[in-house]
């Protein structure tokens, strides 16, 4: 959250007496004095989890004062799991939150009246599949019968798991283990393989725990993974706050892929996701110099993320032209 306060103007009365200080009062002229398109507005940003790509965006806009350059104070808040950031958004507990094309769709179903507002990231920068590095698992055809962990069932990583499934012809039990939980089960060999995420996968990576038999973001073809999401109240209401927001947040992925800035970027991510440099550096290459400058949506890229999530079993969902807005264009806040 934002903490800069910002001192109250004060009317100095004008020489010319009571009468012109009135006169310039009641025609709003009076130099300082605040009106109603000057108060700064708050906007509440929800964060699927903490180490996320989104969080390391929505912090490094708040680090580098970006939303105080676009005249805005911004509340960011991390939950448990994208499902749970939509979730608060319904409740009405947030504003602007980076989520899936699926939940908008599936949620405007039930009356969770949400739309997309800039695109975020075309792919899954940085999710693998993986199995240990010692396993004798070299091809797709070989986990035909296995087991293979996940975070959840309809999450991201069960969404990537049917895909392998349909697009290489076989067939393995999709295990649920948590976010927390892949990596322990991988390693003690209760699974053969996991869908694992970044920073996470370059971890185990470096570390020669773990290698990939799949690289999600090369291998899927490009779909809007990943979108900046608002209410539609909100949009309504509010449509210069969600541009101000939508503005800092990609002025924070503009700074982070500057190479005059990489040194800078790698602590940034070390420090918010609380990995190690050379992790942070993985994280930069692998998933956020991939990430999108201009928020472009196409009917196209939300069309493959909803037959992504048909996958998964969501059937009941809304047509892609209504879960985005096209009326905001982005232009990134400078440092």
């Amino acid at each position: 959250m934002l903490n800069r306060k910002i001192n109250d103007l004060r009317c100095k009365p004008a020489i010319g007496g009571r009468l012109a200080l009135l006169v310039a009062v009641s025609l709003g002229l009076c130099l300082g004095a605040p009106t109603p398109g000057d108060a700064q507005e708050t906007i509440r940003i929800g964060l699927p989890t903490k180490t996320y790509y989104p969080t390391i965006i929505a912090e490094t806009a708040q680090r580098q004062g970006f939303f105080a350059k676009e005249g805005i104070k911004a509340e960011l808040t991390i939950y448990r799991s994208g499902s749970e950031t939509f979730e608060a958004m319904a409740a009405g507990a947030a504003d602007l939150q980076l989520n899936s094309a699926a939940l908008i769709a599936a949620g405007r179903r039930k009356g969770v009246q949400t739309k997309a507002v800039a695109g975020a990231a075309l792919g899954y920068y940085g999710w693998y599949l993986m199995v240990k590095a010692d396993s004798k698992i070299a091809q797709i055809s070989e986990l035909e019968g296995k087991k293979v962990g996940i975070t959840a069932a309809g999450s991201a990583s069960d969404v990537l798991g049917r895909w392998t499934m349909q697009d290489r012809k076989v067939k393995y039990t999709a295990v649920p283990l948590g976010g927390g939980g892949l990596v322990p089960n991988l390693l003690s060999g209760n699974v053969e393989a996991v869908v694992l995420y970044s920073p996470l996968s370059f971890k185990v990576m470096q570390e020669k725990q773990a290698r990939s038999l799949i690289d999600f973001g090369a291998e899927v073809k490009p779909h809007l993974s990943g979108l900046w999401i608002s209410s539609d109240k909100f949009i309504a209401e509010k449509p210069q706050v969600v541009q101000k927001a939508v503005n800092a947040l990609f002025g924070a992925v503009v700074f982070l892929q500057d190479k005059a800035n990489r040194a800078e970027a790698i602590k940034l991510i070390a420090e918010i996701d609380e990995i190690a440099p050379q992790v942070a550096e993985a994280e930069l290459d692998g998933n956020l110099s991939k990430m999108s400058t201009t928020g472009e949506m196409t009917e196209e890229w939300l069309t493959r993320a909803l037959e992504l999530a048909r996958l998964v079993g969501m059937t009941d969902l809304a047509p892609v032209a209504e879960i985005y807005a096209s009326n905001f264009k982005v232009v990134p806040t400078k440092k």
